[in-house]
């Protein structure tokens, strides 16, 4: 944003052409308004493909923890705009998980370019802001030291009032339910109007999340365990890649390298260096019933939903990754006994 103010420039300075054109545009215009209209920055965030979208300020207190890495990727923001995405949701219910992947990243390509074009709007009238990556690439010069993301999605999707966080830790919003994903648009001017935080939780507390994991990450109680989750579900990302290199490096030859990766499992981690990764299970939100468009078939014939989209899940076989001696490599065992176990160190460093 501009002060107003005409700057002291060196003579040569001031007479480049591309100076002068500057200077008298700045005479003409009074610039950008300190204040975002809500009701037109809704209108251009929905035009850009959002389905629903809220701000909320910087200083709003659920914030407190992203402040730090807010204002180091963007100084002097002072609004944070959420951003929710809709997927298609059979498409994420399929048990053929290629289906499920593709539209994950379909949905991820569609709420960048979404958050580019409204970012790219703010600058053209002059305001500062950015768009940080909805999923990847993160900051990985800072994976195992401290967080990777820029911004946390969900914390300010929930602060802003575009839903509430599940037992799953997906946000459910009241309306989508959990099919959606989030961007974020960090923005230096408040806004006319600000989100505020829903008054129920759109969650009817079923509970089937925690019946698709097939390695017990939720809890019925609320407790989550995000290494269960991140060891299976996240196999070919970060850790898991580092688990697959240890391997290889591990191996005496190629005929030993085999007796240690399948060729499924091989083919598998070439599909996610060529592609986006995939993710192994993501059946959490597959099952979640929550959200106003979604709720009705659950509703009329419980057993039905529960036989075309929980049992698939749950019957598909499929590897499960866990971590040695864990809880999670217990309950897979024992809850899924027709899905085969293996045994991964994650990737994670050793104690020193």
């Amino acid at each position: 944003m501009t002060t107003g103010k005409e700057p002291a420039l060196p003579a040569k300075l001031a007479a480049h052409p591309s100076v002068r054109a500057v200077l008298a545009r700045r005479r003409a215009d009074a610039g950008p308004p300190p204040v975002l209209d809500a009701a037109r920055l809704r209108e251009l965030c929905l035009a850009a493909g959002a389905d629903d979208v809220a701000a909320v300020s910087l200083d709003h207190p659920d914030l407190a923890g992203e402040r730090e890495y807010v204002l180091g990727a963007l100084p002097g923001t002072r609004s944070l705009i959420a951003m929710a995405f809709r997927m298609n949701r059979d498409n994420c219910r399929s048990p053929a998980r290629s289906v499920a992947n593709q539209e994950f990243h379909q949905t991820d390509e569609q709420a960048n370019h979404a958050a580019r074009s409204v970012v790219q709007a703010l600058q053209d009238a002059g305001h500062h802001a950015i768009n940080p990556s909805v999923g990847f690439p993160q900051e990985m010069d800072r994976f195992g030291t401290d967080r990777i993301w820029v911004v946390a999605h969900k914390t300010v999707a929930v602060a802003a009032g575009l839903g509430v966080m599940g037992l799953h830790r997906n946000v459910i919003h009241p309306k989508f339910g959990s099919f959606v994903l989030l961007a974020t648009v960090l923005v230096d001017a408040e806004v006319s109007e600000y989100g505020q935080a829903l008054d129920y939780n759109p969650c009817i507390d079923c509970k089937l999340c925690v019946s698709a994991c097939p390695v017990g990450a939720i809890g019925k109680d609320g407790q989550f365990d995000g290494l269960a989750c991140t060891t299976h579900n996240y196999r070919e990302f970060m850790s898991g890649f580092t688990d697959w290199a240890q391997t290889v490096a591990d191996s005496a030859d190629a005929a030993d390298y085999r007796t240690r990766v399948t060729d499924a499992e091989n083919a598998s981690l070439w599909q996610s260096l060529s592609s986006p990764p995939g993710y192994k299970s993501g059946y959490c939100l597959a099952v979640c019933p929550a959200g106003e468009d979604v709720l009705g078939p659950y509703l009329e014939d419980r057993k039905r939903f529960l036989d075309t989209v929980l049992r698939p899940l749950r019957e598909k076989r499929e590897t499960l990754y866990v971590m040695p001696g864990s809880r999670a490599q217990e309950y897979a065992r024992s809850r899924f006994p027709h899905k085969p176990v293996k045994e991964v160190t994650g990737g994670w460093r050793p104690p020193a």
